[in-house]
This record gives structure tokens, sequence and C-alpha cells, in this order.
């Protein structure tokens, strides 16, 4: 996608989440490709790093997509409680973790391996499955699944 189409897209985001949870009759996630443009759209080309989590159902149909936290330029710190929390809010039976890299740069580290498997443990008490992590960089073709890779 250009950065114009990806700017209108946006918008047209911003409009329909104004008018109410768009999301509750949205996409079904059905594969990591699917999973990577929703992440992507929501934030590549972001300036700083945001960890968001998308909060399913239990047949994968997108019941809210959420940037949860905010860092700087190189991080975000990522609290459990938070993403527990909200997915028992949302009612969720599976979640889909995702971040972007404003570096552009999608290798995982090793601080997003261990995020991803605390998350894993804590989702796990409540039985909501962790269907991916995705590392969104500013083209969708360098987006990193850890499914794809077998990082879960």
């Amino acid at each position: 996608m250009t950065e114009y189409e990806i700017a209108t897209v946006r918008r047209a985001i911003r409009i329909l989440e104004r008018e109410g949870d768009y999301a509750s009759n949205a996409e079904t996630v059905t594969c990591p490709e699917a999973s990577k443009q929703l992440a992507f759209i929501r934030l590549a080309n972001k300036p700083d790093e945001y960890f968001a989590v998308g909060f399913l159902t239990n047949r994968h149909r997108l019941i809210a997509f959420e940037r949860l936290f905010r860092g700087t330029v190189d991080g975000a710190s990522v609290h459990p409680r938070v993403v527990v929390r909200r997915a028992l809010e949302h009612n969720a039976a599976a979640v889909l973790l995702a971040h972007n890299h404003p570096s552009g740069e999608t290798q995982p580290s090793q601080a997003d391996q261990r995020i991803t498997q605390r998350l894993k443990d804590a989702l796990a008490l409540i039985d909501v499955r962790v269907l991916d992590h995705l590392i969104v960089g500013s083209r969708l073709e360098d987006t990193v699944s850890f499914a794809e890779r077998g990082l879960l």
C-alpha cells in the first residue's frame, strides 16, 4: 500500500470508530496474512512504538483492536494485567498481539519473545489463546508473524 492509501484507510477507520464499535461486525481473522494486514493498517508508519491487542471471539471474529501502550521510538512498556483485564472486559476467547517498530526493523528481539511468553502465560490462566504476535515495520511485506516463524 502507498502512504496515501494507508492515510486514507486510517481516516476511514477513525470515522467508523466515532460512529460506534465498527469492529463488532468487522473481519474474521482466518490466517497470518489477514492478521498482518489488520495490524499494518493500524500501526504502520507511527513515529512512536505502540503495543496493540486484537480481541477475538471463539471463531476469530474481531471484537476490538486497541492500542493499549505507547512508548518511544525504541520501546513500550507492556503490562500483562492490563491485557488480561481488557480481554475479560471484551469477553475475548483469543487475542492477536501486535506492535510496531518505528525503525522499520522487524526482527523479533529477546524482549519481544519474553513479553509474548509472559502474556501467553497470563492469558492462559483465563482460557484466552494467543493466536499470533505481529511486528509491524514500514512495509506490509516486512511484517513478522511469530506464528509463521514457530515462536509461539
